[in-house]
């Protein structure tokens, strides 16, 4: 019988500053504001989660997460710039400018349907018919907090007080070993949630980790429970794959795992070849770019995964306008994921503006048109990912730069714009009789 580890460790194995590789100047400036001031005013404040283990592995975190001993209440009165978010579990959003630091107080793992937490104190009291909920329901300690998590590198702690990492799983020693391992026995974990069995996957697949045998066993025998997740969490999180710079070998892994079969029986396993080729590109597009650029949008992200597949029709003529009228209502199917109509009527366009982008020696007037179209930004990231023409997407970037600073005149003057001809009159209608 595998030995898994529900119990709370005795001590936890604290790594002081001297022996890791973690520095302040790596930390997100308004996150150390946020630690900061928490530690201040007497609270334990520690970062958490994905960007311990991304800054003990030298890379660059995406977000900066905190948790916290303060109630949300309390972290409400420290920062005006606080929003608290969420109905089942409270988090505090710290926001400077569009950048949101995210404050979560302590928990434990408690029993589904127990999650409720006593109200704010500006809340005011509950209903006499509400349940009695105890404070202690859902806040816990630290160690409690690590026991919760899904899996051992991501339950890792940096203690701003001390400066010091602190482990309560066994993390530090799966980081030493690239494996990815589940908090407690892996079956019910992912019998809780079952999104995990995708994260796991995904996790190994960008950290390039090896899956500890016990959760891909148990992904096997678990792995039909994935289609009772809410489709559109799962929408969310192949979005998330596409951006991540590592869509191919991910869905390698979801496929082999037999995973994907069950969000999404049409790729197929193994992945289809075309599938693959655009899969490539894009993570090919996305090494160019230190984080997920805003150009990747959901319809570039959506057409990279089911025009290789043959999803979507292209319609080539107006007579197949005429003969398909009825297509511009039927949305793709991907599984039981829901497709989103804007971005199927996105993805359209950008296929449709292709043939256009390609002729760079139409007349000015009508490359000018062709810029101003609303899909074109992301019509131009489309050709850059797909369309195996790098001179001409060069060939844009040099008239957005032309069209964005209009020729001068010898003597300094912005040329004039040309004048148009008088405008004829409109003719008046007889007024009735």
């Amino acid at each position: 019988m595998p030995c898994y580890n529900p119990a709370p460790m005795g001590e936890p194995v604290i790594v002081p500053r001297a022996e890791h590789p973690i520095s302040r100047r790596d930390i997100d400036p308004d996150a150390l504001k946020v630690l900061y001031r928490l530690h201040h005013h007497h609270f334990t404040a520690y970062l958490v989660g994905g960007s311990v283990r991304d800054l003990l592995l030298g890379r660059q975190p995406k977000d900066f997460d905190i948790g916290t001993s303060a109630h949300p209440g309390q972290i409400k009165k420290l920062f005006r710039n606080c929003w608290i978010i969420g109905r089942r579990f409270r988090l505090a959003h710290v926001k400077f400018g569009p950048k949101v630091i995210e404050v979560a107080t302590f928990r434990r793992q408690v029993p589904a349907g127990t999650e409720e937490e006593p109200p704010l104190p500006h809340e005011g009291p509950r209903a006499p018919s509400a349940p009695i909920v105890h404070r202690d329901n859902t806040f816990g300690t630290p160690e409690e907090d690590a026991f919760r998590r899904d899996f051992t590198v991501n339950a890792l702690f940096y203690d701003i007080g001390t400066f010091s990492v602190i482990d309560y799983v066994g993390g530090l020693e799966d980081l030493r070993a690239r494996v990815i391992r589940s908090i407690g026995d892996p079956d019910v974990r992912f019998q809780e949630d079952p999104v995990r069995m995708l994260r796991a996957l995904v996790l190994a697949a960008r950290l390039e980790f090896e899956v500890d045998p016990d959760v891909a066993a148990a992904i096997s025998r678990q792995g039909a429970l994935i289609g009772h997740s809410a489709p559109p969490r799962l929408l969310e999180e192949f979005f998330k794959i596409l951006r991540s710079g590592v869509a191919r070998r991910a869905f390698h892994g979801l496929a082999e795992s037999g995973l994907l079969a069950h969000i999404s029986p049409e790729i197929g396993s193994p992945l289809p070849d075309a599938l693959e080729e655009s899969l490539d590109r894009l993570d090919a597009y996305r090494a160019r770019h230190v984080s997920a650029p805003e150009t990747l949008t959901n319809a570039v992200l959506l057409g990279s995964l089911i025009v290789p597949l043959g999803l979507l029709r292209r319609r080539q003529t107006r007579r197949d306008a005429v003969e398909d009228a009825g297509y511009r209502h039927a949305v793709p199917t991907l599984g039981a994921l829901p497709l989103a109509r804007r971005d199927v009527e996105g993805l359209l366009q950008i296929l449709g503006l292709q043939r256009r982008l390609l002729d760079v020696d139409a007349p000015p007037r009508v490359l000018r048109g062709v810029r101003h179209r609303p899909a074109f930004p992301a019509a131009l990231t489309w050709l850059d990912i797909h369309g195996h023409t790098p001179d001409v997407v060069a060939r844009w970037r040099e008239l957005e730069q032309e069209f964005a600073h209009p020729p001068h005149h010898p003597g300094g003057e912005v040329a004039a714009p040309r004048p148009e001809g008088r405008r004829r009159r409109r003719r008046r209608g007889r007024p009735p009789v």
